[in-house]
């Protein structure tokens, strides 16, 4: 049931602050789990769910038919596995049948529902909060949580719409990334007033890169390739890296690429400013045998010998990046000259500027460490009765619905043990 805040009750059982897809979830379990108890989902955001009705395209990548805890970057691996295995893919699967929304697998690997529209997942949601007698109130955004100091004292909740009492809260905030969503980090400033920790760094992850403005990479906007992208320090040791689509775009790099090694680049140069990422165009080719194809093309340009491994545009500008003129042939073409070209095109550094920061980041590196939350039940370690779901917590994953299985994982764990 939706509601306006004018009809705000003056007590819930349980408070829920975050109307996104670990909320919704914590929201529909909790209902379930203690059928009768009053359970209220406060909304800051005039739209219910802005960041799934924009995921995917508008398609909502729901899940990934294989979720590997490898995915997953932030806390460790072992307590993001632990959460994780408590409601899995096949369990999310059966979740959104039961409530008629049935998934399709692309080759990718990624899982979306078969009518390729994310108001389909949104709505399912909806009513399944609604039949779960869960009561939504937006726009109400919450500017203050309070405790008293007695272990049996309840939460008081703030905001312009007045005040509210709370036995138990779940804080299902987000984090900073699209903010325009409602996520813009207040639920951090909540966790530290509880005496909660926050990593060292919150940064945006999943976001595009920025190349300098005369970066040959900005006149290639709308090609896309197939290509791989390293993390490595200045001695040349790879931290990270993944092959996959890469797109030039006007201000830099996108695509799923650049925007899963953006978390790993961002991170490294906190700890070595040294850092580099590094490209290769043609991730089936070595520098060897790139080279071979080069010294067997004979009278054939190297403009056109990239050609055939590259888009027209991508090899031309690559030839012009070393200073070299695409139609010089390539049995005219000096060793060191070779060597550049090849260099450029399997390991290229990429001199990135920044990124486009979390106005267009898809989810927030960092948060709330795991290691001050109760794994079985989402339960702060230091405030009984807070309980934590989704990117609030510090765990961000790959692009390909990995973060929305983290948010369905821990909203469902959170869900069914708050009250308890």
């Amino acid at each position: 049931m939706t509601k306006t805040k004018n009809n705000l009750p003056a007590f819930a059982d349980i408070v829920i602050v975050g109307a996104g897809a670990a909320g919704l979830f914590a929201g529909i379990f909790a209902g379930r789990a203690h059928p009768g108890r009053r359970i209220v989902i406060l909304e800051g955001a005039k739209t219910l769910g802005a960041k799934i009705l924009v995921a995917g395209g508008g398609r909502c990548n729901v899940t990934h038919d294989a979720v590997s805890v490898d995915a997953y970057a932030g806390s460790s691996r072992n307590a993001i596995k632990k959460v994780l295995l408590r409601f899995d893919v096949p369990e999310t699967v059966a979740f959104f049948r039961e409530l008629g929304v049935t998934l399709k697998r692309e080759e990718t690997g990624k899982l979306f529902p078969t009518t390729d529209s994310a108001r389909t997942v949104l709505e399912a949601l909806l009513r399944a909060t609604e039949r779960a007698h869960v009561e939504i109130v937006h726009p109400c955004r919450v500017e203050q949580i309070e405790r008293g100091s007695g272990a049996s004292d309840d939460f008081r909740l703030t905001g312009e719409w007045g005040t509210m009492q709370a036995r138990h809260v779940i804080l299902a905030m987000g984090g900073k990334s699209l903010p325009k969503s409602g996520s813009d980090g207040l639920g951090y400033r909540f966790a530290q007033s509880f005496g909660h920790s926050l990593t060292e760094h919150l940064f945006p992850a999943l976001v595009p890169l920025i190349l300098p403005a005369e970066h040959y990479g900005r006149s290639l906007s709308g090609i896309a390739v197939r290509a791989r992208l390293e993390v490595r320090t200045a001695a040349g040791k790879r931290l990270a890296g993944y092959t996959d689509a890469l797109l030039c775009t006007h201000f830099g790099l996108s695509g799923p690429a650049a925007l899963d090694i953006s978390r790993h680049y961002t991170a490294a140069r906190f700890n070595d400013p040294s850092t580099q990422l590094i490209v290769n165009w043609v991730p089936d080719e070595t520098a060897e045998s790139l080279e071979a194809r080069l010294l067997t093309a004979g009278r054939a340009s190297i403009g056109r010998t990239l050609g055939d491994l590259l888009p027209e545009r991508l090899a031309r500008a690559l030839c012009e990046s070393v200073g070299l003129d695409p139609t010089l042939g390539a049995d005219h073409l000096p060793r060191e000259s070779r060597r550049a070209l090849v260099t450029a095109v399997t390991s290229g550094h990429l001199p990135i500027m920044g990124d486009r920061g979390f106005t267009y980041a898809e989810v927030t590196a960092g948060g709330v460490p795991l290691s001050e939350i109760k794994l079985e039940t989402m339960e702060s370690r230091l405030c009984p009765r807070l309980h934590f779901c989704g990117e609030i917590c510090d765990v961000d994953g790959r692009i390909g619905g990995y973060n929305f299985q983290w948010a369905w994982s821990s909203g469902y764990v959170a869900g069914v043990s708050v009250g308890g």
